[in-house]
Order: structure tokens, then C-alpha cells, then sequence
């Protein structure tokens, strides 16, 4: 599971699509109907959230507006209520972290994309997320 703090604008098809089912996979496991990736190391950020199910929704939101603005139909019935949430802290260096893990898979399945988005100096979060400073996030594997 990889619920990218990054921007969903930088995915390229198939890493929209995987996010899309990853999160809503997370979010079936934040609601407590699932048996599997109940202790999956990525949920920690939304179950520290003051309102966990919001947080996921909000997040799906998000990938979802993406795919709309790139003409997919993604059922946003799936997402359930959207609120205004505050949003999820995620360090500096797990956003670089997760950027050269992005631009590594870009550069061997979608190389057009890589070469758009590789000179980005300072990419952007997930609008779910706000930056703070600090190391790449303990439960990064």
C-alpha cells in the first residue's frame, strides 16, 4: 500500500489508478471492514488523525478531483462524507523520499512524465498534508 503525500498531479496513469484502490482500500480498513492490512505501517498518519474516516475521505477527494480533471470516472460515491479536516503533518524528508521513489518508477514506466516532472525543485503535498521539518517518517519501510 502507498498512499502517496505527494501531489496526485505527478502520477502518471497507472499510479493514479493503484492510488485510487489503495486508498480506498485504506479507508475500508479505517472504517473496520477488512481483515488484512489492519496494521499496515501508511495508516498510522490517519488513525494519529483527531478524525481518522474524515481524514481518508478528504484524501480520496483529492484523487479523485485529479482524475476528473484527467477525464477518468472514478464512482465518488465510494468516498462517503467529505468535512474539513486539519491537515496531516508530513516531514520534509519523507516528501524527497517518496519524490525520488516516484521519479525512479516514472523514469522506467512512463519516461515522457519523468522528463516533465523530474527539474521540480520542490515538489508539492497532498493537499491532506502540511510540511514540517524532520526525517524521512518512521514507518517508511
Amino acid at each position: 500500500m502507498r498512499l502517496w503525500s505527494l501531489h496526485p498531479r505527478y502520477l502518471d496513469a497507472q499510479g493514479l489508478v493503484a492510488l485510487w484502490r489503495e486508498a480506498l482500500l485504506a479507508q475500508a480498513v479505517l472504517r473496520g471492514r477488512t481483515k488484512g492490512y489492519r496494521h499496515h505501517p501508511q495508516l498510522r498518519r490517519f488513525r494519529a488523525h483527531a478524525a481518522p474516516r474524515s481524514a481518508i475521505n478528504a484524501y480520496l477527494a483529492d484523487v479523485h478531483a485529479e482524475a476528473t480533471r484527467r477525464g477518468y470516472t472514478f464512482d465518488r460515491r465510494k468516498i462517503g462524507p467529505v468535512r474539513r479536516i486539519s491537515r496531516i503533518p508530513v516531514t520534509n524528508d519523507q516528501v524527497a523520499y517518496e519524490w525520488r521513489h516516484l521519479m525512479h518508477k516514472l523514469a522506467r514506466r512512463n519516461p515522457k512524465l519523468h522528463r516533465q516532472w523530474r527539474g521540480a525543485s520542490r515538489p508539492e503535498c497532498h493537499p491532506t498534508f502540511i510540511r514540517k521539518r524532520g526525517p524521512v517518517e518512521g514507518w517508511e519501510r
